[in-house]
């Protein structure tokens, strides 16, 4: 296929160029952002590659396409590793999806890759696309649809309703669904089966014979050649406390066999987990689900899934990011790390190692490293860093794994044996709950991380405002010893239908002492993310006309406002704030007053009111 029809194919409208033959110079490209190409150059040697033939682009995606009259006319191996040193320059470059390929010009002969990290070798090449798409094509190839989304979405309800109609306890739902979610993935024998005999000549029923199938797939799942899985362990949670669970050895083979019908249907037609976009439907439909059956703890804030994303991307997860999350719960945070850094490496040795080396997590609670447990293994393992404990009692394992990357969301109102002991001990006998809102959490680690790590919390605005004694304790430590670099004021309901706490997100630069930094905070006023919430479902991201999600552009504009200091009215502002301070957009940001409306004004006076009300400063007399 011609250049020319190549570019037809894809869309005119998506062509980027930056020299006159319409090719694209990488060394002109970087230059202009602050980079030398030599950087990225791998052997100084060889013969440099620094213009592709053909580039396309919009605010997510990039195609990237060589061409070559005909490929029995080159050595394989030179124009895959051409092709490889393209994706690594443009990784430096935008740091966007990429597919990339190479066409031939005198035949129609097209090799494609894409996905997580487009390794350019015969075994991650994607064989079935062997002909140029359009660039709507492979937008969906990268991303799915949203509507995908929503399905997920939409089918949690309805598989609620059936495992409590089937009498699996609130719970275990959410485990037993991983599990199940887990097996079917990995080619679950469930269908047509009858009555057996073991190996002692008694019968063994089929819903029986179901249950021996999921242990014989977890135990092979489990059986890495990395001696520091505890297999054992694991296994023991995801059996005795979920596959031998009352509840699930009650099932009948029908009631066993609708539900696994149903995942198989309802849910993973719509999960492609060979790239970074389904592994994120994957890690939507854990967290959804584990959200809607967690009902007995009002407080629980699971973090949801666009946010994990978020967080992951503004404090830069690469290839070299050695993660953690000490207060690990599902494990969306891992997820997204994991999958995050993958997208950046080059080579199945660097995929291995962030798998098995840059990835750690904490659980305290059993059911919820269960849990953990089997959402790693889903999205490809990572999982054998994770351990159940609690926090405190890792600190010399922390700072062993040398770690550069903390995302958590530690608990609000913890009780006492969740909290460091030495910081109980400071509490009135009359205190039940955390009084610093999870801050102790964040100091705590802060600690036992490298020095030079980068922080991404949740807390409640209950922290940032900082009016009790506790918070106001914490704000201060933190600051003498770490630089407050940005807070964002997140959607007031962004945990619905769990905790209805309002939440922000800090990061914190642990290099240097705030004084010493003597730079302004980044604050974001991040309320309006896109999302709307639906009775029955939560939250779910709106789209456009074209069903496009509203979501993705939303994110992208707040990355560059923080990655560029950027001060927009009504969404960002730069303040030189201390720790007695508040530590919210709210308070130094200037009004975009041309976006105000009644219904605004209105809202406001409403939540002051409901404010005074609570507060017990207006009565209803």
């Amino acid at each position: 296929m011609q250049r020319f029809d190549i570019i037809n194919t894809i869309g005119d409208k998506y062509h980027v160029g930056n020299i006159e033959n319409g090719e694209f110079s990488y060394p002109k490209a970087l230059k202009k952002i602050g980079k030398d190409i030599k950087d990225y150059q791998r052997d100084r040697s060889e013969t440099h590659h620094d213009y592709i033939d053909l580039r396309f682009e919009n605010d997510r995606l990039v195609v990237l396409v060589e061409t070559k009259n005909s490929f029995s006319r080159w050595s394989k191996s030179e124009i895959e590793q051409q092709l490889q040193d393209y994706v690594r320059y443009e990784k430096a470059l935008t740091n966007k999806t990429i597919v990339a390929m190479l066409a031939e010009t005198d035949g129609d002969d097209v090799r494609t890759w894409y996905g997580q990290s487009v390794i350019i070798d015969d075994e991650h090449e994607s064989k079935d696309l062997n002909k140029i798409l359009s660039f709507k094509d492979y937008e969906e190839l990268c991303f799915g649809k949203v509507n995908d989304r929503i399905k997920i979405v939409d089918s949690i309800k309805a598989l609620n309703e059936k495992l409590h109609t089937d009498g699996i306890n609130e719970r275990l739902r959410s485990q037993f669904v991983g599990t199940c979610l887990l097996a079917l993935k990995n080619g679950l024998d469930y269908k047509g089966l009858k009555p057996t005999l073991d190996e002692d000549g008694n019968q063994v029923q089929p819903e029986q014979i179901i249950l021996n199938n999921i242990k014989t797939i977890l135990s092979g799942l489990l059986s890495q050649k990395d001696k520091t899985i505890n297999k054992a362990g694991k296994l023991s949670i995801l059996t005795q406390h979920v596959l031998e669970d009352q509840d699930v050895m009650n099932l009948s083979y029908e009631e066993l066999q609708d539900i696994l019908d149903y995942i198989n249907d309802k849910v993973l037609p719509f999960i492609n987990d060979k790239n970074t976009a389904g592994q994120d439907l994957l890690n939507l439909f854990f967290t959804t689900f584990n959200k809607y059956v967690g009902k007995s703890d009002k407080n629980q804030a699971f973090t949801p899934d666009h946010i994990c994303d978020f967080m992951t991307k503004a404090v830069g997860v690469g290839t070299h990011s050695r993660i953690l999350d000490p207060c690990c719960g599902s494990g969306s945070f891992l997820v997204r790390s994991m999958t995050a850094a993958m997208d950046a490496c080059d080579t199945e040795k660097d995929r291995h190692d962030v798998k098995t080396k840059q990835i750690y997590g904490i659980e305290y609670e059993k059911n919820a490293y269960g849990l953990v447990s089997t959402n790693m293994l889903i999205h490809g393992d990572g999982n054998s860093n994770v351990v159940q404990d609690s926090m405190f009692n890792r600190a010399k394992w922390i700072e062993e794994a040398h770690i550069n990357t903390v995302l958590m969301n530690p608990p609000y109102n913890a009780t006492r044996k969740f909290c460091d002991p030495e910081y109980v001990k400071e509490w009135k006998d009359s205190t039940k709950q955390d009084p610093s809102k999870g801050f102790h959490y964040v100091y705590w680690v802060a600690q036992h991380v490298e020095p030079t790590a980068k922080m991404a919390v949740l807390l409640p605005m209950q922290a940032a405002i900082g009016n009790s004694s506790a918070i106001k304790e914490f704000k201060k430590k933190m600051l003498d010893k770490y630089t407050l670099d940005a807070v964002f004021s997140l959607p007031d309901e962004v945990f619905y239908p769990g905790a209805s706490v309002v939440a922000c997100c800090m990061i914190f630069d642990l290099a240097q002492p705030h004084k010493r930094a003597n730079r302004d905070t980044f604050f974001g006023y991040y309320k309006n993310d896109e999302f709307e919430k639906r009775k029955s479902t939560g939250r779910v991201e709106k789209t456009d006309q074209d069903g496009n999600s509203l979501w993705s552009e939303t994110e992208e504009k707040w990355l560059d406002l923080y990655r560029n200091k950027r001060e927009v009215p009504g969404l960002s502002v730069m303040h030189k704030v201390t720790a007695k301070d508040e530590w919210l957009a709210e308070a130094y940001m200037e009004t975009d007053y041309s976006k105000l409306s009644e219904s605004d004004f209105q809202q406001t006076i409403n939540n002051y009111l409901s404010y005074l009300v609570k507060e017990g400063k207006v009565y209803e007399k």
